[in-house]
């Protein structure tokens, strides 16, 4: 049986837009998908709007910290997606990278981070249907 892809999700703080894409896969493809997330420079905490943002279409991101990016978390990934951390991420042979241009939902209020959810929901289940066709 071949192991399950394994998506990481990639931006500067880890607080919004990378935390927001890992939480539509996680509930989007189930177990059928390792999910990570990481930062370049993480945060201490998620953006309450994201997390606002999520909950209201069911998600639950509040629990979610966010990490450092490591070298480890790529290599082991087989899709990296990027969200603006540009140059940061490490690049291996063999791995599918995507750069999705996002606005930084930091410092916005909940109507622009409902704007930019609802644009990663759409590349989540792209995405999903590209590493999971039926």
């Amino acid at each position: 049986m071949n192991k399950k892809p394994a998506v990481l999700f990639v931006c500067v703080h880890n607080a919004g837009r990378s935390q927001m894409a890992a939480g539509f896969m996680l509930e989007l493809a189930g177990d059928k998908v390792e999910v990570l997330s990481a930062g370049s420079a993480p945060k201490d905490s998620i953006n309450p709007i994201a997390v606002e943002a999520m909950a209201e279409v069911g998600i639950d991101i509040s629990n979610q910290q966010p990490k450092i990016l490591t070298t480890e978390a790529v290599f082991e990934s087989d899709a990296v997606i990027t969200m603006g951390c540009g140059d940061a991420c490490p690049i291996f042979p063999g791995k599918r990278y995507e750069d999705w241009v996002l606005e930084d939902p930091a410092g916005q209020n909940l109507e622009f981070v409902r704007k930019v959810r609802d644009e990663i929901k759409v590349r989540v289940e792209k995405l999903l249907r590209e590493l999971l066709p039926l």
